[in-house]
């Protein structure tokens, strides 16, 4: 699991990497043709690993009920944030895997209830969670890479 663990780290990190020198209205743009920007795509996926890899295993998210709402698959954008704001929430971005992982190694996320995606993929354990949220989060990082060239 140590892998899949490394590629989630690298991807955000190069996501924010890709994203640096972006204003915040340029980071919460929504462009004709697409329904969300920059800042929804990167929460999303905070969201997402934590229901994919912690809710799922009956675990605690390390996000609150509020913030899923807003960011869960089939929710858009509802308001714009401010910088103050995004600097935190890229924190998170960095910090809630390293928290994932932590609690991984002490034993946690034994109690998996299976889950069928919306890809058609069967998931049964957190590692075939995580390993999925990876792939979910390569889908994401192309959006951004779009998003990124039309704003």
């Amino acid at each position: 699991m140590k892998e899949a663990f490394d590629v989630l780290q690298r991807t955000r990190e190069t996501f924010l990497k890709v994203i640096e020198g972006l204003s915040i209205e340029e980071l919460n743009t929504i462009p004709k043709g697409f329904k969300n920007n920059i800042v929804w795509n990167m929460n999303h996926l905070t969201v997402t690993q934590q229901l994919l890899c912690h809710k799922l295993s009956g675990e605690p998210c390390l996000v609150d009920d509020e913030f899923i709402e807003l960011y869960r698959k089939g929710t858009h954008p509802v308001h714009k944030i401010d910088l103050e704001l995004f600097e935190e929430q890229k924190k998170l971005f960095l910090e809630i895997p390293l928290k994932t992982k932590e609690l991984y190694e002490k034993g946690h996320f034994k109690n998996y209830h299976t889950y069928m995606t919306s890809a058609n993929v069967e998931l049964d354990s957190f590692e075939k969670a995580l390993q999925f949220n990876n792939f979910h989060e390569g889908i994401h990082f192309g959006s951004i890479l779009a998003l990124k060239k039309v704003i």
